[in-house]
């Protein structure tokens, strides 16, 4: 009776370590859950740029008001008779 008792605790103790540290055990789970948290926090960030970008494809093919906000802004182009003033902060005035 005795071998059977403690063929059943080291039974016991071995399925616990597996539990604990073995191939696909808690360890194991733990680091794949913060891994995946990771990924999909990545990932939220990635669409969100996405969308943003979709959305400055559509408003460029709808108009050429976006490609005339986008040439004013990122190339400083300006229409014929316009003035172009731009105002620096002090700092850069000393």
């Amino acid at each position: 009776m005795r071998l059977f008792q403690f063929a059943l605790v080291c039974l016991a103790a071995f399925i616990q370590y597996q539990l604990w540290f073995g191939h696909n055990g808690l360890k194991d789970y733990i680091r794949l859950k913060d891994a995946v948290t990771a990924h999909q926090q990545v990932n939220a960030k990635l669409e969100k740029r996405n969308k943003l970008l979709k959305a400055d494809i559509e408003d460029l093919k709808l108009g050429l008001e976006g490609v005339e906000e986008r040439a004013r802004h990122e190339l400083g182009m300006i229409k014929p008779n316009e003035t172009f003033i731009r105002v620096l902060p002090k700092k850069h005035h000393e």
